[in-house]
């Protein structure tokens, strides 16, 4: 089943054309990895998929469709409920943990304290922060190491239960460890969310996702099943890039 259908997608910002002519169906409860080279459209991809793009000063035109639905027709706060999204740079709100975490479901009307109480300790599970981090819900977020305020962004983007999930390079400033612990954590995860995941590591993109789309100059190259793409790429330019010829 497809979550998401993309159609001709244009995108722009001014006068410069960023992506051109997309078209791909991304499956209900799979990772899909985006990779391609810096400035390719990767990341504006995403930040299309929940309506962020207008607020960046983009625009786009085409088709999206979530749940076979006109992703337009959607209320915004609605669409990034459903949609949820995590940056490159971990970006916890200047904020108490607890607060971090109980911001989303109070702003769509959670208000009941063993509600919010509950939310919280089973987001921070999720993540396998209960255990690090349980007895300092009253410390700034920013004070936790890196790798911890990833996960606590990923938490936060739980709380109001998403049914698809982007993530933007969310391990690129991550080590070895706290990598793992993430591409773990969204392996889970798959089974319970639509995962989209843009990525320069091509070996993070084989060992976790399902389908991987290459994208070049805006443009969508090829995409498949994930071990398609990495043992018989169908396209020259696909083949070069993975072989590390340029990027």
């Amino acid at each position: 089943m497809d979550m998401l259908k993309i159609n001709n997608l244009f995108v722009n910002y001014g006068d410069k054309e960023i992506i051109k002519d997309l078209s791909m169906n991304i499956k209900k409860n799979k990772i899909t990895a985006i990779i391609g080279p810096s400035g390719c459209g990767k990341s504006t991809l995403l930040t299309t998929l929940n309506l962020m793009l207008e607020e960046n000063g983009g625009n786009f035109t085409g088709d999206i469709l979530f749940k076979n639905k006109d992703i337009l027709s959607y209320e915004k706060d609605n669409i990034r409920k459903m949609i949820g999204m995590v940056f490159q740079k971990p970006t916890p709100f200047p904020f108490p943990i607890y607060k971090n975490l109980s911001y989303a479901p109070i702003y769509y009307g959670t208000k009941d304290k063993k509600e919010l109480d509950n939310i919280v300790k089973t987001t921070l599970k999720r993540v396998g922060l209960f255990n690090e981090i349980n007895n300092d819900l009253n410390m700034l977020a920013t004070k936790l190491s890196g790798g911890q305020q990833q996960r606590l962004c990923i938490a936060r983007a739980l709380t109001v239960n998403p049914e698809v999930l982007l993530l933007d390079e969310p391990c690129s400033s991550l080590d070895i460890k706290n990598t793992e612990n993430i591409e773990e954590m969204l392996l889970r995860f798959s089974k319970d969310y639509t995962i989209v995941i843009v990525t320069h590591n091509l070996a993070q993109a084989k060992r976790i996702s399902d389908y991987t789309a290459f994208i070049l100059d805006g443009e969508l190259i090829e995409y498949d099943e994930t071990e398609k793409i990495f043992s018989n790429p169908k396209d020259d330019k696909t083949k070069e890039y993975i072989e590390g010829i340029y990027g």
